[in-house]
């Protein structure tokens, strides 16, 4: 059994950064691509940024320049750093992954459950 656990959200005011981690735990596993989405209250669950397992990586528009999604994959682990944050941002960010069984080519999307950002002064 694959888990996602999430962790370094937080309150931070508008212009401050954080650092979003979400490690993989289980055995047997691979891990291809991985990501962050993140979702406002009222509003669906958009994409923020991905990386595939040679790095290379992906993001929406509104968070080019500011954040940096990375991985460590001896970790296991996904990283997301948020500089220059607005209050627009605060939302319930969560770390998605594709994983598979190190003997199978089968591949499923699993999820995080979730860590709370919030930018407000």
């Amino acid at each position: 059994q694959v888990q996602l656990v999430e962790s370094g959200g937080g309150l931070v005011q508008p212009g401050g950064s954080l650092r979003l981690s979400c490690a993989a735990s289980g055995s047997d596993f691979r891990i291809y691509a991985m990501g962050w989405y993140r979702q406002a209250p009222g509003k669906q669950r958009d994409l923020v940024a991905t990386i595939t397992s040679d790095n290379t990586t992906h993001y929406a528009d509104s968070m080019k320049g500011r954040f940096t999604i990375s991985r460590d994959n001896a970790k296991n682990t996904v990283y997301l750093q948020m500089n220059s944050l607005k209050p627009e941002d605060t939302a319930v960010y969560y770390c998605n992954a594709d994983i598979g069984p190190e003997s199978s080519d089968y591949v499923a999307a699993y999820w995080g459950q979730g860590t709370q950002v919030t930018v407000s002064s």
